[in-house]
């Protein structure tokens, strides 16, 4: 796992260096990099389906019939539990970049309201503070799903 990432950190450096120059053009550059974006996005969404639709990679087929039984009952656990991992992925990700969104307004309209009114600080914390509870909504489904898998 962690030679994975040794092998990928020189690849988004290059990414990173490739974004800057290419940022660097202008309004056309953003036009690429949207292009680029857009392609990745597809290649990710086939990635995905053919994840989801691949079936067992001719395991079953030199199985006799109870050890077939027994390997479609482990493949069968085996994707109800991948299935549960990646709602709960799923689940606390997008919460997460929702509260991420909903605390920057919150916050920065605190600031706002607190430098005019300092006597409003438990207020525009209250307000904060449920945005942040997205979060934790989040977190605790995954923690639920996580215990299903």
């Amino acid at each position: 796992m962690t030679s994975a990432w040794l092998i990928g950190l020189p690849l988004i450096a290059a990414a990173v260096v490739l974004a800057r120059v290419v940022t660097r053009r202008g309004r056309s550059g953003m036009v690429i990099l949207a292009g680029i974006g857009g392609l990745l996005m597809v290649g990710a969404v086939v990635l995905l389906v053919a994840a989801l639709t691949a079936g067992p990679a001719g395991a079953a087929a030199t199985a006799t019939a109870v050890g077939a039984a027994k390997s479609a009952a482990a493949v069968s656990a085996t994707s109800s539990g991948s299935g549960a991992l990646l709602g709960a992925a799923i689940a606390v990700a997008g919460s997460t970049i929702g509260a991420g969104i909903a605390v920057a307004y919150a916050g920065a309209a605190a600031l706002a309201i607190m430098s005019e009114r300092p006597e409003l600080f438990g207020r525009a914390m209250v307000i904060v503070g449920l945005a942040e509870g997205i979060a934790i909504y989040g977190l605790i489904i995954g923690i639920i799903l996580i215990g299903k898998a």
